[in-house]
């Protein structure tokens, strides 16, 4: 593999790795507060959805932004409502509106647009364009760090530098204020923090807000900034992946980015290796080489995280007593 062909790489791991970052981070937020979080994976495909149609029928990539929030916030809402409220089962809740979104979005899809549940082509006044660093093109033609600059730091989309000043914000955050303090408290020993006068129910909904706005961007990143428009299921497991990388970084925001870059790396590195003979295999079929993220995530769950110990209340109701 050449330098270029290493840049390129790269290049696609950080706008493939962009939307895992904002959902890891999003569940980090939920399961730090107790409440686990399996229907990200129904919060990206939603809001991708929401933002999708709000800006193809307004033409603006912005209200389609706020658009794919607001859904992931109603959805983060339902989850919070039967979790905390309700006390139901969190899983069962999650996987419930994992179901719902993939169901919603083709149905709504169809029904509204009548392209087999998808929406129509985006124009690209309708998608968050790339931003261009400055001196980025002038320094192109540089010998390694011009190229690296023009290619890899610069030309991404305003949410992908988001999702990266995201991380140090929530290690900020979680560590070095009350409010992460808390919120850290309520998922390890909610009674504790009941009894000082400090109200659970708050926080974690506090925590799943956080959740929604976070997953909702990056729902809206994989429509409106990495594609132009939205296909049914193209979160593709990605709200699973983004979980695995929450445990294998033991609910730890720098180990969650390093994770997620991880997995974004084998995702670039996949779609390169599609129709390449290796050396002493031969070539791949293209579904092994598909395959491949999601079995590095076994293997790394399987072997090779440690233990890892969640949050003691996480999945837990809590019981107020009286």
């Amino acid at each position: 593999m050449t330098y270029v062909d290493l840049i390129l790489v790269l290049d696609s791991t950080v706008r493939l790795a962009t939307p895992l970052i904002f959902a890891c981070l999003a569940g980090l937020y939920s399961e730090r507060a107790g409440i686990v979080d399996i229907g990200l994976e129904g919060k990206l495909l939603g809001a991708a959805f929401g933002a999708a149609v709000v800006a193809a029928i307004t033409g603006s990539a912005w209200a389609g932004l706020f658009a794919g929030v607001g859904v992931s916030l109603c959805m983060s809402a339902i989850h919070g409502f039967a979790s905390i409220n309700l006390r139901g089962n969190q899983i069962i809740s999650g996987v419930a509106l994992n179901f719902l979104a993939a169901g919603l979005a083709t149905f709504l899809g169809q029904s509204w647009f009548g392209r087999g549940g998808n929406t129509p082509q985006l124009p690209s006044g309708a998608r968050i364009p790339t931003i261009t660093l400055p001196f980025a093109n002038e320094v192109q033609d540089v010998p390694y760090i011009g190229y690296f600059y023009y290619e890899l730091i610069s030309g991404h989309s305003i949410l992908s530098y988001i999702a990266f000043l995201i991380v140090p914000i929530t290690a900020f955050v979680l560590f070095r204020t009350r409010f992460g303090l808390r919120l850290r408290a309520v998922g390890e020993n909610p009674k504790a923090l009941d009894t000082a006068g400090i109200s659970v129910t708050l926080l974690r909904y506090q925590a799943l807000a956080i959740t929604g706005i976070l997953v909702g961007i990056g729902g809206a990143y994989l429509s409106i900034a990495q594609s132009a428009g939205f296909t049914n299921n193209m979160s593709a497991g990605r709200g699973y992946i983004a979980l695995a990388a929450l445990i294998f970084a033991k609910w730890r925001p720098w180990p969650a980015l390093a994770t997620c870059l991880l997995f974004g790396f084998l995702d670039a590195l996949q779609f390169r290796l599609q129709g390449v003979a290796l050396p002493g295999i031969g070539q791949v079929p293209t579904q092994a080489i598909q395959a491949l993220p999601y079995v590095l995530t076994i293997i790394l769950l399987a072997g090779f995280i440690g233990r890892a110990v969640a949050p003691k209340a996480a999945g837990t109701p809590y019981v107020k007593e009286r």
